[in-house]
């Protein structure tokens, strides 16, 4: 006999297809990986906190196995894996996962160091006292129920809620095609706002920053940028940079250390650790000598033992960069809108959808409350109808043969309802004392004024808003905690190489060759006035030092060259080396022809722009060229114009004025010309200049310096040269005069002094470098130099080798 197997309908295969995974996608997104915006629970999150709630497993109840839960809520609601639904079980038991655990545990549930929880057949767990909350009135209706799976018995669609759990605690969760990410929130915050929001519906994100400062992870750290923050949770999605907490402290022998205390949310402490000594072994990070984790009971604690000679702030901002002590939370509030519908939403939207579920649960509750006042009375009423003639009541009773004929008689005696009578009849024989009566007729005024008081809460919105308010004020008493995560208004952008490079003092050398290099000032001892100094640079062959000038590695360093171009190099981008190293090729950092030579360096700091206004230059024919500053910001690789000089002419100093400074010149011969900066217009970077001293045959421009304004001609004009002679002049010494004039004597200069080679401002008591051809350097101490007049040769500063020159002086 054949079977009817029903119809069969011919379908393409892709059709099908996408028809079954549209369902599929649809179910993950439902029934798995996104939370409700009114609960802020997965269904299987739910489900615990459900079975837990019909277990008697309370906040104040004996802890029961885990194991015992993860049995019921399998064989009652959700029958999946029981990994999946432990799993779920430890994270709400995590206070480094959840900002306000929803489930308390006894046992291993884990570690923020990565370290799993124990099996459920070892640990054990009951709800928290947050935990009990989300379940609170359950039982008064407020709520639907749907049946489970099997159909033996009903679960709760959505928790009743009086807290935003979707805001307290967050969410994670990778459906199909969508995912969510919701940081947790401080609990105090979240309830200022919402009772904002419940006077002021027309609210706007800004507006609820004034409550909400952003997440309030409980791992603590610091999240920055208030305005990008502000505008994440406007969009309903958006980055959040999130910092931990790491000071530098020195131990008790004075060597400095890195501790850190929080670490940002979500990150395993193990692993961070992990990274923290691959990066050392690669030699990523420099400086580091031992990594110690010093964590306790009392809390983290990650020790960074350093090198003597390191650079903390260095080092820290290289973790900041390369580790994820600083990392992005991308904010993504994806939730599901009445239960079936995935939604992006914002800070104010998920708000108002909590207190649109909290007014249909207060509603509800009222209602049920209602109802059940309204029983309670007609039973009240009924009992004190018939204790009104007690004495009948008893009779009847008396002459009844069973409960029903009692029943029967009460109802035709005194006029009331089975419910009244079955109650009068369950009415224990104490209850018709005198006194007790009284409490009976209390009870019944009591109840019917509950009556009218869930009556005039239904008929009026605006008292619904008043108990929610009193429920979220006293959640927020009970509940509230101070915040963890500190916000920080400004904004951290992405760490520049300049970062981590330490701001420090730096001497630059630069050779005929081209090679260039920095080095510390600590490289050199002090020695004595006429000392042959120590080797400060290897050159080869027959290449000699030409340029030494004392910077910062935070500075711009600009090159001027012989066809009146400048270039621009950080200087930190130089090579670090020691006294002897010979650098790097000039050519490795700024597109220059091999042809073009430099003729003078200066170096520039973010201070120095706010401070000064111009750039002067000042060519070996003394003309001299003022320009503004901002006309050399944006110097690209392959130079800009500077100067434009005349055949025969060389650059020979560039200097910063602040507009009202005075300029002095000092020429090779030893003339030197003291004007006002004032006298010099400003011109463009094409202009070529004006006359700034009038040379003698055979002379020509050394060097420039500029007195401040605001040092008021004070201090010393030091003079050297080439053979290792030099002095100071008290500048006051130096009469000012007019542009274009010859000047006036700065040292005599004969065969034995040998020619001017550099000349320096100096305003107080210093240390002082030469530089010779052949790369010797000399330290000594301002003090030990002369001050002498201005037609004197000076004194013996350096002791030179045979064909050696000094090239330049600096004072440090």
């Amino acid at each position: 006999m054949e079977e009817k197997i029903g119809k069969i309908k011919t379908k393409e295969i892709t059709e099908e297809m996408k028809e079954s995974y549209i369902d599929y996608a649809m179910s993950v997104i439902v029934s798995r990986a996104l939370p409700d915006v009114r609960d802020g629970l997965k269904p299987v999150q739910r489900r615990i906190l459900y079975a837990m709630y019909e277990d008697g497993l309370r906040h104040n109840a004996k802890f029961k196995k885990s194991a015992s839960v993860i049995g019921a809520v399998l064989a009652k609601y959700h029958p999946h894996g029981d990994m999946a639904v432990y799993d779920a079980l430890v994270r709400m038991a995590q206070d480094f996962s959840l900002r306000y655990p929803l489930i308390q545990g006894q046992g291993n549930f884990g570690s923020i160091d990565g370290d799993e929880a124990a099996a459920y057949r070892y640990t054990e767990a009951r709800l928290s006292r947050i935990g009990e909350e989300m379940l609170r009135d359950i039982e008064k209706e407020t709520v639907d129920f749907v049946p489970n799976y099997d159909g033996t018995r009903k679960e709760p669609v959505v928790l009743p809620s009086p807290l935003p759990n979707l805001l307290l605690n967050g969410s994670l969760g990778i459906a199909v095609g969508m995912a969510t990410n919701i940081p947790p929130h401080n609990l105090k915050e979240v309830c200022d706002a919402l009772i904002y929001l419940l006077d002021h519906p027309e609210a706007d994100t800004e507006t609820l920053f004034q409550f909400i400062q952003g997440p309030d992870f409980p791992t603590g750290g610091f999240i920055y940028d208030k305005k990008g923050i502000i505008e994440s949770y406007a969009q309903g999605r958006g980055p959040i940079l999130v910092r931990g907490k790491a000071e530098i402290l020195e131990d008790e022998r004075g060597r400095p250390r890195i501790v850190i205390t929080e670490i940002p949310f979500q990150v395993q402490k193990s692993t961070f650790l992990e990274e923290i000594a691959r990066l050392v072994e690669e030699k990523k990070i420099e400086g580091i000598k031992d990594i110690r984790d010093e964590s306790d009971q009392e809390g983290m604690r990650v020790v960074i033992d350093l090198q003597k000679d390191s650079y903390p702030q260095k080092i820290l901002n290289s973790l900041y960069k390369f580790t994820d002590l600083q990392k992005v939370f991308h904010l993504n509030i994806v939730c599901l809108v009445d239960g079936i519908l995935p939604r992006t939403l914002n800070l104010v939207e998920l708000l108002k959808h909590f207190l649109a579920h909290r007014q249909e649960v207060v509603t509800r509750r009222t209602k049920y409350d209602l109802k059940k006042a309204k029983e309670k009375a007609h039973i009240l009423l009924g009992i004190a109808k018939c204790l009104e003639n007690i004495d009948k009541v008893i009779k009847i009773i008396k002459g009844s043969e069973n409960r029903e004929t009692a029943a029967k008689r009460l109802i035709s005696s005194f006029k009331i309802d089975e419910i009244q009578a079955n109650a009068i009849l369950e009415t224990k024989l104490a209850s018709l004392a005198k006194m007790e009566r009284k409490k009976i007729e209390e009870e019944l005024r009591k109840t019917k004024q509950e009556i009218k008081e869930f009556e005039e809460i239904l008929k009026s919105p605006k008292k619904i808003k008043e108990v929610i308010r009193k429920e979220i004020l006293s959640l927020k008493e009970n509940f509230g905690d101070e915040r963890r995560t500190k916000l920080v208004p400004q904004k951290v952008g992405e760490f520049s190489q300049e970062d981590l490079i330490p701001a420090e003092e730096v001497i630059i050398t630069l050779t005929k060759g081209g090679f260039i290099k920095r080095m510390s000032p600590k490289e050199y001892r002090l020695q004595k006035r006429g000392g042959k100094g120590m080797l400060g640079i290897k050159t080869a062959g027959e290449d000699l030092v030409e340029h030494f000038l004392l910077s910062n590695t935070h500075d711009q360093l600009l090159l001027f060259t012989d066809s009146g171009k400048v270039f621009k190099i950080p200087v930190y981008e130089l090579p670090k080396e020691k006294r002897s190293g010979r650098g790097k090729g000039i050519f490795n950092f700024v597109e220059i022809s091999p042809k073009e030579k430099i003729l003078s360096l200066i170096s520039l700091s973010e201070k120095e722009k706010e401070k000064f206004k111009y750039l002067v230059l000042v060519t070996k024919n003394g003309i001299i060229k003022k320009t503004p500053l901002e006309e050399f910001k944006n110097v690209r690789k392959s130079g800009l114009i500077a100067l434009n000089l005349k055949e025969g002419d060389l650059l020979v100093s560039a200097k910063k004025t602040g507009g009202d400074d005075e300029i002095i010149l000092v020429t090779k011969n030893g003339q030197a010309l003291r004007f006002k900066e004032s006298d010099v217009r400003p011109m463009g970077r094409q202009a070529s200049g004006v006359k700034g001293i009038r040379l003698r045959k055979g002379d020509e421009v050394l060097g420039m310096e500029i007195i401040e304004k605001t040092k008021k001609g004070r201090g010393h004009l030091f003079v050297v040269s080439e053979n290792g002679f030099g002095k100071m002049t008290e500048i006051k010494d130096y009469r000012r005069q007019k542009r274009g004039g010859a000047g006036i004597k700065t040292a005599k200069v004969n065969k034995k002094t040998g020619s001017l080679v550099s000349v320096l401002l100096i305003s107080e008591e210093k240390e002082l470098f030469l530089i010779s051809q052949k790369g010797k350097i000399l330290k000594v101490k301002i003090s030990a130099i002369p001050k002498l007049s201005r037609a004197t040769q000076g004194v013996r500063l350096m002791r030179l080798e045979e064909e050696d020159k000094i090239v330049s002086a600096l004072s440090v």
